[in-house]
């Protein structure tokens, strides 16, 4: 038992190296028109540009953790339902 643990734990780490190391070639994809525009852009095209960001990364981050709280409570709901000796019988 404890072999599979550890072979389980180092799989982890290996995958989160590896992601580490593709991280900084991700973040270099950067759109050479968007990089003009914005750098050419006043202060009010900057701040527009972060609202923009913001509305596009807060409703989908909300939604996930909306999504996994009901998840979470579901399971823990299905646990002690089976927990009672009748599972099965609601079907």
């Amino acid at each position: 038992m404890k072999f599979k643990i550890s072979s389980r734990l180092i799989v982890l780490l290996m995958a989160a190296v590896v992601f580490l190391i593709l991280a900084p070639a991700a973040l270099a994809q950067n759109c050479a028109l968007c990089y003009t525009q914005a750098s050419a852009a006043g202060a009010r095209m900057i701040q527009a540009l972060r609202s923009g960001i913001l509305i596009l990364i807060v409703p989908p981050t909300l939604g996930t953790i909306g999504m996994l709280f009901i998840v979470h409570r579901k399971r823990n709901q299905v646990r002690l339902d089976d927990d009672d000796g009748r599972s099965g019988q609601g079907w």
